[in-house]
């Protein structure tokens, strides 16, 4: 969905740096998966093509932010 994004907060040695993987159009979503030390954050397509990614050690993480779509409000939402 339009709206996905993941922001990734690292140790960059003399501080931290922000970055942001958003999923540029409508259809797309933001996946992240985790192995043997590094850090993958994709924006794929609906038929499951990656559009692009961002790789980061696993150490240098000090947070890792999902953020979904905003959803719709229901007509029986208070």
């Amino acid at each position: 969905m339009k709206g996905d994004r993941v922001e990734v907060v690292i140790d960059a040695g003399s501080g931290s740096r922000t970055y942001e993987v958003v999923a540029t159009r409508a259809g797309r979503r933001v996946e992240v998966s985790v192995g043997r030390g590094v850090v993958e954050v994709s924006e794929v397509t609906r038929g499951g093509t990656t559009v692009r990614t961002a790789r980061f050690m696993a150490s240098r993480i000090l947070a890792l932010v999902e953020h979904p779509a905003q959803r719709a409000a229901e007509p029986d939402d208070a």
